[in-house]
């Protein structure tokens, strides 16, 4: 019998085996002396950057990174208090990496990432993050590997870029007039295992950095490729209906013909198969002819390419019955309808064929549909070129400044297969939020048959570019003040600009003929709930769109194009007398929205409609650090902050044309304020120990939630125009609060701990017209991305040869948006991570790390006004065992 490692199970395995490993190795005094680099080197150095900063900063170095099991950036901060990742970036639930990062249980768009200061575009393969996104960074293209040092800063400066209205991730990369010798060499080759995909593919990562004797001129470059083969078993079970609170144990019998209740629509088993190459580099080269002077140019590229297919074997009993319950607008055969409700939703339902049915009524409807959903096109890339330049012109005078452009791009081809199987009946039985048991009859055949009994497809290539090119100049000034030694200034242009094409799809002759399908390719998964599905395989489907479909209808109304000018200048003073010291300052933002998209005019054909407006906003802020004594600190900060609104929730349009709903995008959508306080405790009671406490108070204005409306577009699937029930984007305020916890220390004998601990609340206040939280029978006012309880338990052990680290990672529920017609919460999720490494030689070391060790179930809520919770998505990943060898000079 199978069985799943629990995380406290998982954690005391890999502590026995690190015990059982610095037994044999049998450490003597002389090895305290000898560790100088290592787990504990990184503590002392993020230790060190954090107690002497002026704000509330956290800082991950590149050695804390190498002694983890973190495959990109985000996997490193996750293990920052107050700090959240997600596996995804929206509604398509988890492939087992870490991708968007938000700052104190707010939504992803508020907190602004930085590379080397400088803003950066990315992209994304999956279509509904390309159409609503552009703000918030995919950091499933920035690989670990990259990381020099990464910083948080949760409180605002006035030199600190606007856009992060929670928080600023600032990554550095590795410089090569920073390394102590003139020529180094890194070169990592392993491999990647896992688990549900049963392979393993390669990893490889190189650095290679000179410098000259004098350290006046420097070049690094830096290559990755990454590839992971992805195949993820789960439900995704698609909930519609009003919600009506009915009594449990009501007779379905009572409540058909009366108003609409909660029932699976269409839902049932899929299975995701995705193989995931992640490749590109950075080149750094540096010159400093003296102290005065130097320049800095930057470059890199990374490609994500990530072709996919989800097979989903979805039951269509919840369909039979329709959103209207009277007369279901079919000719199903209601008398043959059993099954049993409770608190608002048909929790059981069983459909049997009735006998001597008519072919006119049976052979008119279906059980069952398998669709594949095919994408043989999906990618992401993120680039820039970057000059950073300083000039110190006299003791008193020095500048800095930056010149650049960055590019994102997300583009996916996708195109469906579906089949409807004949009518044959069914059942399926909830276990409250726990997988569904799904029956059909003929499940695990392959048939075709029903209202629609010939093939079909659908889809569209959807393209963004997502660019912004900026200037900025920075100033230091010393004065002659006691009170008020330095002044910062500075100036700052940028323009942004994101366009979007969609194409949509058409069928070519024959698509529509079953003796075309690719019956070769026929194959099988198995599911959650136990069953046997059949299915097509990727390659199968690849084959069949390219013969029988094309891409050749523009979607205007799904395309758009924004220009985002904006202009800002700062100035800021630094004091500091007596153990008191900080900053503050003012930002000064002058903003341009330029939006065109397509809207239907009188006369139902599609105009380019232009929305353009302009506003100044000024950010103040003040920071103070108070030295209690020599080892304990206090920080507190007030600050006015914004983000503006992501760029496709202004123009984007994602619509599902079976369901006849979408979200539409908001041109007129203001940007997003932060009145924020926070307070902040340190005490550094020990070498590489620290323990904090600190509390946080934010007020946003402009909040971003969800509306409900109709409104009129052109339906791909139907070729004709449709009413759509619609979620739009629109403001409000909200309010987010919490405390942090973080403790840090270094024990003797080489061992370690660390923990800490985010408690957040969060919720909207606004209760906007035609939101769930302005509904005055059902109001729910939770904010998106807001986990109550979120913490970080981990230990390590290292010597002069071996080193171990565990870590457990826990997030608790929140809401991920909006998916269909409903709300949809991620549920409460741990991870178990581990790493084992071995210093063979000087040069030579094998690392064995380990990431979701305990197999953990995402699983996602819906919930519908008035009705109970029902299960969403439930995905299992697998886990993934990386082993790598690793080479320096």
């Amino acid at each position: 019998m199978k069985r799943n490692l629990t995380p406290i199970a998982s954690g005391v395995a890999l502590f026995l085996m690190s015990a059982a490993v610095s037994a044999q190795t049998q450490p003597d005094a002389s090895i305290q002396q000898v560790v100088t680099t290592g787990i504990r080197a990184s503590l002392q150095q993020s230790l060190t950057v954090k107690r002497n900063a002026e704000t509330h900063v956290d800082v991950i170095t590149a050695e804390d990174v190498g002694k983890m099991p973190d495959k990109n950036v985000a996997d490193s901060l996750q293990r920052l208090p107050g700090v959240n990742v997600a596996a995804a970036g929206g509604g398509e639930g988890s492939f087992g990496e870490n991708d968007r990062v938000a700052v104190r249980g707010t939504p992803f768009g508020l907190t602004l990432t930085t590379l080397n200061g400088h803003t950066v575009s990315s992209g994304d393969w999956y279509s509904d993050n390309i159409v609503g996104g552009g703000r918030s960074v995919s950091f499933s293209l920035f690989p670990s590997e990259l990381i020099g040092r990464v910083t948080v800063h949760k409180g605002a400066e006035a030199d600190l870029l606007e856009g992060g209205a929670e928080g600023v991730v600032d990554i550095e990369t590795r410089k090569p007039l920073d390394f102590k010798k003139a020529i180094n060499g890194q070169v990592s080759l392993g491999g990647v295992y896992s688990s549900n995909a049963g392979k393993t593919d390669p990893q490889v990562n190189g650095l290679v950095a000179w410098k000259n004797e004098a350290s006046t001129l420097g070049f690094l470059a830096q290559a990755f490729y990454e590839k992971r083969t992805l195949s993820r078993i789960g439900q995704e079970n698609d909930i519609w209906g009003a919600g009506q609170t009915a009594d449990p144990g009501t007779s379905l019998a009572t409540a058909v013909g009366g108003p609409a209740l909660v029932v699976p629509y269409l839902a049932g088993s899929t299975w995701f198969q995705q193989v995931r190459t992640r490749k590109g580099g950075l080149i750094d080269f540096q010159i400093k002819p003296s102290n005065d002077f130097s320049l800095d140019l930057t470059a890199f590229h990374s490609h994500l390419d990530a072709p996919n297919m989800n097979s989903n074997f979805m039951q269509t009993l919840g369909r039979m019955l329709g959103p209207s319950w009277a007369g279901a607008g079919s000719s199903y055969p209601v008398a043959n309808l059993s099954g049993t409700l409770n608190n608002g939703v048909i929790n059981q339902l069983t459909a049997t064929v009735p006998a001597g049915c008519a072919p006119a009524v049976c052979g008119t409807i279906s059980s069952a549909v398998q669709e594949e959903f095919d994408r043989p096109v999906a990618e992401s890339q993120s680039q820039f070129v970057n000059l950073d330049g300083k000039l110190r012109v006299s003791d008193n005078l020095s500048f800095s400044g930056k010149i650049g452009a960055t590019k994102g791009v997300g583009n996916t081809v996708s195109g469906a297969l579906g089949v409807w199987m004949p009518w044959t009946g069914g059942s399926y039985a909830m276990h409250g939020l726990d997988t569904v048991s799904y029956t059909t009859p003929g499940s695990d055949t392959f048939s075709i048959g029903g209202n629609q009994a010939t093939p079909y497809t659908y889809g569209s290539h959807v393209t963004a570019i997502d660019k912004e090119s900026y200037a900025q100049l920075d100033g230091v000034y010393k004065t002659t003040l006691a009170a008020v030694p330095t002044v910062k200034f500075g100036f700052r242009a940028a323009e942004h600009k994101r366009d979007l094409t969609s194409i949509g799809i058409n069928a070519l002759p024959g698509l529509d003929n079953p003796a075309n399908l690719p019956m070769s390719g026929l194959t099988s998964f198995n599911s959650l709930d136990g069953g046997t599905y059949w299915t097509f395989s990727r390659p199968a489907v690849n084959g069949w769109l390219a013969q029988y479909a094309t891409f050749n209808q523009e979607l205007k109304q799904n395309e758009f194009s924004i220009k985002e000018p904006t202009q800002s200048a700062y100035v800021m003073a630094e004091f500091g007398s007596e153990g008191l010291s900080g900053n503050f300052g003012a930002r000064i933002v002058h903003t341009t929205e330029d939006v065109n998209r397509y809207e239907l005019d009188p006369t139902a054909n599609y105009a380019l409609v232009n929305y353009k407006r302009s506003y100044n906003d000024v950010l103040p802020s003040a920071n103070f650090r108070l030295d209690v004594s020599k080892d304990t600190i206090a920080r507190f900060s007030v600050s006015r902050t914004m983000a503006r609104p992501e760029l496709g929730q202004m123009a984007g349009l994602d619509l599902r044309d079976v369901q006849l709903h979408g979200n539409v995008g908001n041109p007129t959508l203001k940007p997003i304020y932060a009145n924020t306080a926070d307070v902040d405790w340190e005490w550094y009671f020990a070498p590489k120990s620290m323990l904090s406490a600190g509390a946080f108070y934010s007020a946003l204005d402009g909040y971003v939630t969800y509306g409900s409306s109709t409104a009129t577009f052109y339906n791909q699937l139907l070729k004709q125009n449709s009413v759509y029930g619609t979620s739009t984007p629109l403001n409000t305020t909200a309010e987010v609060k919490g405390a942090e916890f973080s403790y840090v220390q270094d024990l003797a004998g080489g061992f370690g701990l660390n923990a800490n601990y985010t408690y957040t609340i969060g919720a909207e206040t606004g209760h906007a017209p035609g939101s769930a939280c302005g509904d005055t029978v059902h109001p729910d006012c939770t904010m998106i991305g807001t986990s109550k309880n979120a913490y970080n338990l981990g230990a390590f052990y290292e010597n002069n040869k071996f080193n171990a680290r565990i870590t457990y990672s826990f997030r608790s529920g929140f809401l991920n948006g909006t998916s269909r017609n409903s709300a949809l919460f991620q549920d409460s999720i741990g991870t178990l991570s581990a790493s084992l490494g071995y210093q063979i030689t000087d040069n030579f070391s094998v690392t064995l790390d380990g990431k979701d060790l305990n197999d953990p179930l995402v699983r996602s809520i819906v919930h519908t006004p008035g009705a109970a919770d029902t299960p969403g998505s439930l995905y299992k990943n697998g886990r993934q065992l990386y082993v790598s060898l690793h080479a320096k000079i």
